[in-house]
């Protein structure tokens, strides 16, 4: 590997002047809140509990916190199955505990955003049980219904994400209902202007509460053929995210119909002071549809996020060309966002690592240094891993409605880690967590803190000099060239950064500047001058300046 470009040819991405944002600049993490903190014994975390844990979030260095759904809900899909937009579930706390959060975080600097889920309801909203068996009924058109056909069976092809027909029959009415998750989780009808004010409406109500921004669930999936169209049948040629069980998912979601609700709400946040964001969640596969949700870079979502990134190996190559791609084809008003965990899509502790703590840290070297907003979950940054669960006592739905064990998502919702003492330092010792724990004794924060090599100084110092340096925020990025199994890129004129993701040593030449930060604490404020030489699967950040 050389520092020097192969070509004068070579682009810089993101060269263009992008002005300054806490949510451009900072780094955010993903609170899970019934796993995160449990303030009152019964096993359950909430949101007093994430309030007395937000000194470690200060200490990190974190900028903004994305919680996952805190609204009342039956849990049928915890919590994505919404009851109420405006209120807080009891087993999280109160609105009152809600604000509180908010304020306490906003006086160390960090912003907190809400999951939003516009997609569908829970059947026990009171608009879908006004609804039910009257197609009179005032909210009747809020949701999604239609005729069976002749026959009796569902009116079209589409099917569940969660498996089975997308229909279920409301036999007091003779008419289908969509739901293209549960049954219990009914599909909006975002063609009713009535639903884009109520949506309106809540997002104000929770700006007025000072909330920064919302994460939007399945948001390329809101609207739906107006039509209610068969979708087709899929070929080999397909992209990837509209497939599901041999069909196409291009009357069911992903209709361009949704930048028209993106675009308003866009309008909506810009018009708050300070100024709201909206983070996308984007579950395309394929950058064709995944950067038309910026819109023109400021009037869509602020982020979106990139799940063609999250669901790649941990491969040179294969990351290499995403980041590469994404750089070339965002436009400039627009921002990356990189992520490597989530509660859907598992821990990158597992599924990049496999468990190796050397991938781990390689891999939060990468997230935090790459062009763009890191998202951590909460975890990541003691190398947290997916904690193997019996999948016939899943209390996730999919696995119990799919039969498929591999889509068990408890695995990577299990409770934080704070300390290696009975109840983790997560709940009461004499309490039964709602899932089960890991390894406190082997993973967890107050151990990691006392010890300087651990993942999670790694990650605190990252983010320090993240944030110290301008080029790690907003440099441009440009891939250095790398041998086979390594990635090399520079952040505008300071910064090397060098990723072995190898079983054998890499080299990078002609570097001269000093180490900031490696995997290998030990490396740290190493002069260079030649050759930097890393082991397999060590990573270094290196101020070529210095």
């Amino acid at each position: 590997m050389s520092v020097e470009p192969t070509t004068a040819a070579e682009p810089e991405h993101g060269a263009a002047a992008v002005a300054p944002s806490w949510w451009r600049d900072g780094v955010l993490y993903q609170i899970y809140p019934r796993s995160f903190a449990d303030s009152d014994g019964d096993g359950i975390g909430d949101l007093r509990g994430a309030i007395g844990r937000l000194d470690h979030l200060e200490w990190l260095g974190i900028d903004g916190i994305w919680l996952n759904p805190t609204m009342p809900s039956p849990n049928d899909d915890w919590g994505y199955d919404v009851a109420d937009y405006c209120t807080v579930h009891p087993d999280l706390g109160t609105l009152a505990d809600l604000e509180e959060l908010v304020a306490e975080a906003g006086t160390r600097g960090i912003r907190v955003l809400l999951d939003l889920v516009p997609n569908h309801t829970s059947d026990r909203h009171a608009w879908f049980q006004e609804a039910l068996g009257d197609p009179g009924a005032p909210h009747r058109d809020f949701y999604v219904w239609a005729d069976p056909r002749p026959d009796g069976s569902p009116p079209n092809n589409w099917q569940s994400s969660f498996g089975g027909s997308a229909w279920s029959l409301d036999e007091a009415s003779g008419q289908f209902y969509l739901h293209n998750f549960l049954p219990s989780q009914p599909d909006l009808n975002w063609w009713n202007e009535d639903v884009r004010v109520a949506f309106d409406d809540i997002l104000r109500f929770w700006f007025h509460r000072g909330v920064a921004g919302f994460r939007i669930d399945v948001c390329h999936a809101i609207v739906k053929d107006r039509e209610l169209r068969d979708d087709p049948a899929a070929t080999p040629k397909d992209h990837p995210f509209i497939k599901r069980r041999g069909l196409q998912q291009v009357f069911s979601m992903n209709r361009p119909e949704v930048h028209d609700v993106l675009r308003r709400w866009r309008t909506l946040a810009e018009a708050q002071e300070p100024k709201r964001i909206l983070v996308g969640e984007t579950y395309v596969l394929d950058l064709d549809h995944l950067i038309p949700f910026y819109g023109k870079g400021e009037d869509e979502l602020n982020l979106a996020f990139n799940f063609l990134f999250v669901h790649a190996a941990l491969d040179a190559t294969a990351m290499r060309e995403i980041v590469e791609a994404v750089e070339a084809r965002l436009q400039s008003s627009s921002w990356p966002v990189w992520t490597g965990s989530n509660h859907d899509a598992g821990r990158l502790a597992t599924r990049w690592a496999d468990g190796d703590p050397a991938r781990a840290r390689l891999a939060m070297v990468m997230l935090l240094t790459l062009r763009g907003t890191p998202f951590l979950y909460y975890g990541d940054e003691i190398g947290l891993a997916d904690v193997p669960l019996d999948p016939d006592k899943a209390l996730d739905p999919v696995p119990r409605r799919t039969g498929d064990p591999d889509r068990n998502r408890d695995p990577c919702r299990t409770p934080m880690q704070w300390t290696g003492a009975p109840g983790a330092g997560f709940t009461d010792p004499a309490a039964s967590p709602w899932l089960p724990f890991g390894d406190p004794a082997a993973c967890n924060v107050a151990d990691q803190r006392e010890e300087p090599g651990s993942q999670l100084h790694l990650v605190r110092d990252l983010i320090a000099l993240r944030r110290a340096r301008s080029e790690l925020r907003s440099g441009t990025y440009r891939t250095l060239p790398a041998p086979d199994g390594a990635w090399a890129f520079r952040r505008g004129d300071a910064f090397a950064v060098a990723l072995n993701l190898a079983d054998g040593e890499r080299s990078l030449e002609r570097v001269q500047g000093t180490v900031a930060i490696a995997t290998d604490r030990s490396r740290d404020g190493e002069s260079v001058a030649g050759t930097l030489t890393l082991a397999p699967w060590q990573a270094a950040v290196v101020d070529l300046r210095a």
